[in-house]
């Protein structure tokens, strides 16, 4: 979906967001706190699409596995359910941290003037901060 194209430059919007930054507001987790479904259900990876260290790795992986043949050149790992997939690494679950609330000068093309974003203690203030946003908007488009 493309995006609309601005009438103004970067530096005449404002952009409110509410985060919740990976770095800060996530930890690593395991395949059975984020319902992994690989590791709720198992998994099978074909043979054949693998590279050859690819194909070492799973075998050496220390987990459970049975090779299955389908016919000539179509050759599964089934890997059996309850143990960490081969993302584990990636998973992440959310930690209990509220989000944080931003304000940016600019938009999706950049801050030109490359001011710091000013980061609101609670929502309230960051709410208020955007109605007065809106309201200067709004007064500016009344006066033509």
């Amino acid at each position: 979906m493309g995006r609309i194209e601005p009438l103004m430059p970067a530096d005449a919007y404002k952009t409110y967001a509410v985060v919740s930054p990976l770095s800060s507001h996530f930890r690593p987790a395991t395949c059975a706190e984020v319902d992994c479904p690989h590791y709720l259900n198992g998994w099978r990876t074909r043979v054949e699409t693998l590279t050859p260290d690819l194909v070492l790795a799973a075998r050496n992986s220390g987990r459970k596995y049975v090779e299955q043949s389908i016919a000539e050149g179509e050759t599964y790992l089934v890997f059996e359910a309850g143990q960490a997939c081969f993302r584990a690494r990636e998973h992440r679950t959310r930690m209990d941290r509220p989000p944080l609330y931003v304000v940016r000068d600019g938009d999706h093309r950049g801050n030109p003037r490359r001011t710091r974003a000013r980061q609101h203690l609670n929502p309230g203030s960051w709410v208020e901060d955007f109605a007065e946003h809106q309201q200067k908007l709004a007064d500016e488009i009344k006066k033509g």
